[in-house]
């Protein structure tokens, strides 16, 4: 898996630069994007990463940024920097998510802290995202009368309701039933929950 990165977006050169040796420093690897426009027109090819968003930037804003790709599924961390730091702005980014609201100048120890922060929860997703994949192809493994007898074992259905609702004998449900265990991996109801709700989106 590769390394995280910082994608960070400032129409101020100056300050983009300082920000980007800053965090290249601490052996952060940094992508510069001179406005929201040049970072969305690269998006598809870019790694996923921490976001470091100014806040007032021309035509889009960080914020109106981070909602936009939020409203396209991307939903990296993101870190808001702003001179003129507003209530309502910061009240509006914590709701859209972030992970921190820093004024200019930026205190260097808490733009790194901050960072660091979006990269573990940068993880925590790519975490999910492996175990949601994994939960997936087990589910693909089964049969679809498997499928039937797993959705009501996770009803709270017992082995003869299961035979009487499907029309089969208890002996051939215990049968699905040890069939669903073994292909998932799974030794009890709750570990067959548990797959079952990984895999949703």
């Amino acid at each position: 898996m590769s390394a995280p990165v910082v994608h960070l977006v400032d129409d101020d050169a100056a300050v983009r630069a300082a920000l980007a040796l800053l965090l290249r420093t601490v052996g952060m690897t940094v992508e510069e994007h001179a406005d929201p426009a040049a970072f969305l027109a690269r998006l598809p090819t870019l790694p996923p990463g921490c976001l470091v968003l100014d806040l007032r930037m021309p035509v889009m804003s960080g914020l109106q940024l981070q909602e936009r790709l939020l409203a396209g599924g991307c939903d990296w961390p993101f870190i808001l920097l702003t001179g003129h730091g507003g209530l309502e702005a910061c009240r509006r980014a914590f709701k859209a998510g972030a992970v921190d609201f820093l004024t200019k100048p930026v205190d260097e120890e808490a733009l790194i802290e901050a960072v660091q922060a979006g990269f573990a929860r940068l993880d925590g997703a790519r975490s999910r995202d492996a175990e949601r994949v994994e939960a997936r192809a087990l589910l693909a493994r089964l049969t679809a009368r498997e499928r039937e007898v797993l959705a009501m074992v996770g009803n709270g259905h017992a082995t003869k309701e299961i035979a009487r609702a499907l029309d089969l004998s208890p002996r051939t449900v215990e049968t699905h039933r040890a069939n669903i265990a073994a292909k998932l991996g799974t030794a009890s109801v709750a570990e067959m929950a548990r797959v079952v709700l990984l895999a949703r989106p």
